[in-house]
């Protein structure tokens, strides 16, 4: 199997393009500072972008999925340990899935 020229162009492109994207983020926020609203902006997109994947999981798993999430928040909420919610939510989800 051989590697066309024009498809490796394409990749170490794309390659330079995205370290591009990203060092040039850091670059600007070096030298400028942002704005108070965009700081907080910045703060709450990990949550949404967690909630953007949870969600369509959630709608497709049906009662198991909200059942294993409801463990994961409860066990979270009860001892605050992420590791440990974690594995409740992976166990309980399993635990359905074996008995349906």
């Amino acid at each position: 199997m051989t590697l066309r020229w024009d498809v490796l162009a394409a990749i170490l492109g794309m390659a330079v393009a995205t370290y591009l994207c990203r060092a040039g983020g850091y670059a600007v926020l070096r030298v400028t500072r942002p704005p108070r609203f965009v700081q907080a902006m910045l703060q709450h997109l990990p949550g949404a972008i967690f909630i953007a994947f949870l969600a369509p999981a959630l709608a497709q798993g049906g009662w198991t999925a909200w059942a294993a999430a409801g463990a994961t928040i409860a066990t979270q909420a009860a001892f605050g340990r992420l590791a440990l919610s974690i594995a409740a939510g992976v166990g309980v989800l399993w635990l359905l899935a074996a008995l349906a």
